[in-house]
């Protein structure tokens, strides 16, 4: 897997894809407040009708500033498995069609044990960018596990890309989940919130399409 340090100088236009709203901040907010001058756009494939968190959502990208959208794909306590081609129209639909130089997103197994919604973000993501429908230069999937339900999630220190957060952009990141968003300093959100960020990191889509397969044989 290739692994290079990131060009932080360099203006990116990048866009987070990530199934619910706070995903975009658990999991990779402190490196959007860290890198304000990238071009951001956040796209939320769940919730656009829930008259609660779709709100906080948007003032959420204000803080953020980034630009977003977002769909309304079910997300009901059930998680019905949704078949392949209605996750990637969904991302289609509603990504702007231009070319980014990073797209970072949820990982095949993940977060957590276990959210079927993001499992199948990631999944339709890795098959656009593979077949060319999704254009941009990186790949990066969110890098954290919970030992099977042991422990809240962590980031991985052996991933692509690991990065301490400071403790002002964590306050910040911690602030949106408590404020904004409204979870109790008790909640499984909160308490979450991780200190430092990871990314499994893909420059060749045939490269994450090979390890999307290799996951998914040792699931």
């Amino acid at each position: 897997m290739p692994q290079k340090k990131p060009n932080s100088n360099k203006s990116k236009s990048v866009a987070v894809i990530v199934a619910h709203p706070d995903d975009e901040t658990l999991w990779t907010g402190g490196r959007m407040l860290s890198y304000p001058t990238w071009q951001w756009f956040t796209l939320c494939l769940c919730r656009g009708s829930d008259a609660d968190r779709a709100p906080k959502f948007y003032r959420v990208l204000k803080i953020l500033q980034s630009a977003g959208i977002m769909g309304d794909l079910d997300d009901g306590p059930e998680q019905i498995p949704l078949a392949d081609e209605v996750v990637q129209r969904a991302i289609l639909d509603l990504l702007p069609p231009k070319h980014f130089d990073l797209i970072i997103t949820h990982s095949p197994a993940g977060e957590y044990t276990r959210h079927r919604r993001h499992e199948e973000v990631s999944k339709a993501v890795i098959a656009l960018w593979n077949a060319g429908k999704i254009l941009a230069d990186e790949l990066w999937m969110f890098a954290y596990e919970d030992g099977n339900r042991q422990y809240l999630p962590r980031p991985m220190a052996h991933a692509s890309i690991f990065r301490v957060l400071p403790a002002s952009i964590w306050l910040k990141k911690y602030r949106i989940i408590t404020d904004i968003y409204g979870f109790k300093k008790d909640s499984f959100e909160a308490e979450t919130t991780p200190h430092a960020e990871a990314f499994w990191q893909f420059t060749n889509p045939q490269d994450a399409s090979e390890w999307l397969k290799n996951t998914q044989k040792t699931a």
